[in-house]
């Protein structure tokens, strides 16, 4: 029975559509981070003028405030660019043993780590974050410190999003890798995370024979 190549490959780009959407979004974090970063190290030097302005203005200028705000940002971005870096081919990938392979052996490689590694991963790692939000939710966590943040879950929950995110990129990478294996030999389409041979030698490339 044929693969429905074009549903495959539509359901695809609409699932690298939302993960693209999440995240440019996502990278706006970047800003909050590095100003509350920022205004962390100025408080730092103006030293005992932050007493003064905690007393005057409100715990916005506490350093434990300050500093859970970063990290709280630091972990938005983080978590909401995961999926993004999958779909662009940004992630971190130690090739060492890849790229010198046949264009069909990296297609395998690819489709065997989706399924075995990277889906399953954002799976368990999901459900456990969810279990994690949902008991933080039920006792309003909040911060250790007596004048830290509250809600915790918040944050907690942005971590299960970022996952769900990840494995949705996982399975629009996956789905490209299906018709690549199995679909129209003649077919070509935009790949994510590999290179048709023709691509390559454009470029200079080496192309290696295929099997």
């Amino acid at each position: 029975m044929a693969l429905p190549v074009e549903t495959i490959l539509k359901v695809s780009n609409r699932l690298t559509a939302f993960v693209e959407f999440v995240g440019r979004w996502g990278s706006v974090f970047i800003l909050p981070l590095v100003f509350v970063t920022m205004w962390d190290v100025f408080l730092r030097k103006i030293g005992g003028m932050q007493y003064w302005l905690v007393e005057h203005l409100g715990k916005a200028f506490e350093s434990t405030v300050i500093q859970e705000f970063e990290w709280h940002f630091h972990t938005a971005l983080f978590t909401l660019v995961l999926g993004y870096g999958m779909v662009r081919n940004r992630h971190v990938r130690v090739d060492l043993v890849r790229e010198k392979l046949p264009f069909r052996y990296q297609a395998v490689i690819e489709f065997l780590g989706l399924t075995f590694f990277m889906i399953p991963y954002c799976l368990i790692v999901g459900y456990f974050a969810s279990v994690f939000a949902w008991d933080s939710f039920a006792v309003m966590e909040k911060s250790a410190s007596t004048v830290g943040l509250s809600y915790r879950w918040v944050i907690k929950t942005v971590l299960v999003f970022g996952m769900l995110v990840a494995f949705v990129s996982g399975v629009a990478v996956w789905l490209q890798a299906l018709i690549v294996l199995w679909g129209p030999k003649d077919l070509r389409f935009k790949l994510m995370t590999l290179e048709w041979p023709e691509d390559a030698e454009k470029r200079g490339g080496k192309i290696i024979p295929g099997v």
